[in-house]
């Protein structure tokens, strides 16, 4: 049986839900068709996911469409949770962006329809509501070929639209103005299509028009649009034809090295970690010992692999399935399973922006609120938590107040415990100014952070020689390190590989640029090692982790940093008369205008404003424009801010403080 991972995505309130619960009828794998508003859906099952009518964790169900297996992934719609998206995106064969037919093209969705043709995820377009006051299928596919791609190819006409009369029809080529529509956008890229467009013949076959249609479909050259209601199950089977005709089903070698991803955790009842994987080859099998995360090892204690209802229960997931996994320890979403070919590719989703700190009404509870929010960030890595310990604060980053409010009723029902967020700030991040090194010897004077003169009285309290080199590099870059010495001086003895020392002084090192000169994490640099030492058998690697704490923290003081603050790139599109008075005040918020147009009575702005102002010109925006603006916002990187940086206490002493930051190791043990 052929299997088809399939991502369901929206901007929220599109209607995402109630198609999936639509389609799971259709399959026959429910009997009756949920309710967001009654909290019955099948992939919302979460609490607070049916009191809200919105999806907050990724869900997956399985159905079959003749001999296709789907694994159908519902994902969340509110752009506070966008992380839960991307971990999903890299796990899918094929997707289905649902735009409303009667508000069209939101906020969210070019940014989700960017993302799937960044990772190549063949899509089709369901246009949901078409029953609804206000509908209006021509005009939203025309915004979609404008705001999205030109490759928008409607699948039929919609009859009576706007009314609960509402139906869509199916083309066939047998109709020359769908057979005309269709074969113009194919003809864009395939010569058959072309010569049988400006040709006098027939033409292709319905048949050969739809293999045609799969192939670009599968290539992203195109992009399949149905219709229909999902609240009434109109144009669902269209669809559902669609997606078994047009998209194409998981490749993969069961017979290769295992290769897969964790995109999602959670736990039973019990505590038990359970982790969802999407495996690309080899077939996963219980009790067998697998690498996790390319460096540590596991063995799975079961599988369950998702099926169709009615399929035989299999607890071992071939390539292209999905499966529940026990027993693979402390592994987190996005760890490659096996081999590394499986590697996640980097976030192109935005890092959070703000900041909340965190605390237990009751005193008592902190201990329980510190376990509770690591476990939420087990699910969602992308929600780093901080704590303090001089001031006894917990910091959690986060994309938004809607967030935010989920984290707080979470702690509340799931783990019972009590707690209150503070205003939330915005997260900024520190960049090299310039190069800078330093170094320490075993058992040698350390030398001054600034001076570097000796004193008798500070030597280096770690049984190893590091030397450590940082430089900025290209905004965006992220962190690279390197390593640039000697092999006889490298303490193979400890790590065992090149390899595995290489990837463990990363993760120190990454761990020392957690917090910079101002307590920002520090980004967008070069870390070379080019001096090391040790002494066999005393040297730890406790002794190497510290060190880098200590002398990268020294190079850093030397390099100077840049304070940064983060950036929204804006799409603004403003009724023409209210646009000089929109863009004063995005002027007087900080905003810079980078390009407008205008056109048909709209005026097309481009910009860029300070994330900590994105709020206000959101709150503003309906009254400047009498509420026809429209605001499309994506992350839009980050500037330097002049004057007087802004400072983030340290969650723990600095190392350029040796005595404190000693006595603070001594502390933690």
């Amino acid at each position: 049986m052929r299997t088809l991972n399939l991502g369901i995505l929206a901007h929220v309130d599109a209607g995402k839900t109630t198609l999936t619960e639509r389609l799971l009828f259709s399959a026959g794998a429910i009997d009756q068709v949920g309710s967001v508003d009654a909290g019955t859906t099948q992939t919302d099952s979460l609490e607070l996911e049916l009191e809200r009518g919105i999806t907050i964790r990724s869900a997956v169900a399985s159905f079959a469409i003749g001999d296709l297996a789907v694994n159908l992934v519902d994902t969340p719609g509110h752009p506070d949770f966008i992380a839960e998206v991307e971990r999903v995106l890299g796990v899918l064969d094929g997707a289905v962006l649902v735009v409303s037919a009667v508000e069209g093209v939101q906020p969210q969705t070019p940014l989700l329809f960017r993302a799937l043709r960044r990772l190549a995820v063949p899509t089709l377009i369901f246009l949901n509501k078409i029953d609804r006051a206000g509908a209006d299928d021509r005009r939203v596919i025309e915004a979609m070929r404008r705001r999205l791609a030109p490759g928008m190819v409607s699948m039929g006409r919609v009859v009576d639209g706007g009314s609960r009369a509402a139906r869509f029809v199916p083309g066939s080529v047998d109709d020359p103005a769908f057979r005309s529509s269709v074969t113009e956008v194919l003809a864009e890229h395939d010569d058959e299509a072309m010569r049988a467009f400006l040709g006098d013949g027939p033409g292709p076959t319905d048949r050969r028009v739809r293999e045609i249609l799969a192939v670009q479909t599968g290539r992203n050259q195109v992009h399949p649009v149905f219709a229909g209601s999902a609240a009434m199950g109109v144009g669902v089977e269209a669809l559902v034809a669609g997606v078994a005709e047009l998209l194409p089903a998981a490749g993969g070698d069961p017979d290769a090295d295992v290769a897969g991803r964790v995109f999602k955790i959670e736990r039973t009842a019990s505590g038990e970690r359970v982790a969802y994987v999407r495996v690309f080859d080899g077939t996963l099998r219980p009790r067998r010992r697998i690498r996790i995360a390319g460096s540590s090892e596991a063995k799975a204690s079961s599988v369950a692999v998702f099926a169709p209802a009615g399929a035989p229960q299999r607890s071992t997931a071939a390539a292209g399935e999905m499966a529940k996994v026990r027993g693979l320890g402390a592994v987190r979403v996005g760890d490659a399973i096996g081999d590394s070919r499986a590697d996640p590719s980097e976030h192109h989703f935005p890092l959070p922006t703000l900041e909340s700190v965190v605390a237990a009404r009751r005193p008592e509870e902190s201990g329980r609120l510190r376990a509770a929010l690591g476990q939420l960030a087990e699910q969602d890595p992308l929600i780093n938590v901080r704590q303090d310990d001089g001031r006894h604060e917990i910091a959690v980053s986060l994309y938004g107040e809607v967030q935010k409010e989920v984290i707080q009723a979470t702690l509340e029902r799931d783990y019972g415990v009590l707690a209150d967020f503070r205003d939330t700030t915005t997260l900024c991040i520190e960049r090299p100014a310039r190069t800078g090194e330093a170094d320490e010897i075993i058992r040698a004077p350390s030398k001054s952070n600034i001076t570097g003169r000796s004193s008798p009285l500070s030597t280096n309290p770690f049984i190893a020689t590091l030397g450590l080199r940082i430089e900025p590099l290209p905004p965006g870059t992220g962190i690279e390190f390197r390593i640039d010495v000697e092999p006889r001086l490298l303490p193979l003895y400890l790590y065992k590989t090149n390899e595995t020392l290489a990837a463990q002084m990363e993760l120190y090192v990454r761990e020392a640029l957690e917090e910079g000169l101002q307590g920002w994490q520090v980004t967008d640099c070069r870390v070379t090692m080019w001096d090391c030492g040790y002494t066999s058998p005393n040297s730890t690697p406790a002794d190497f982790r510290r060190l880098t704490q200590l002398v990268l923290t020294t190079a850093l003081e030397r390099a100077g940093t840049w304070v940064c603050e983060p950036l929204a790139d804006l799409s603004l599109e403003l009724p023409g008369p209210t646009a000089a008075g929109t863009l004063a005040v995005l002027g007087r918020l900080g905003g810079r205008v980078r390009g407008q147009f205008s056109a048909n009575g709209l005026s097309m702005v481009d910009a860029v404003l300070p994330v900590a102002q994105l709020r206000a010109l959101q709150h503003r925006l309906p009254g400047l424009t009498a509420g026809e603006g429209v605001l499309e916002t994506r992350f839009g990187g980050y500037q330097p801010i002049g004057g007087t940086p802004p400072r983030r206490p340290r969650s723990s002493p600095s190392p350029l403080n040796r005595d404190e930051w000693l006595a603070s190791l001594v502390r933690r043990g």
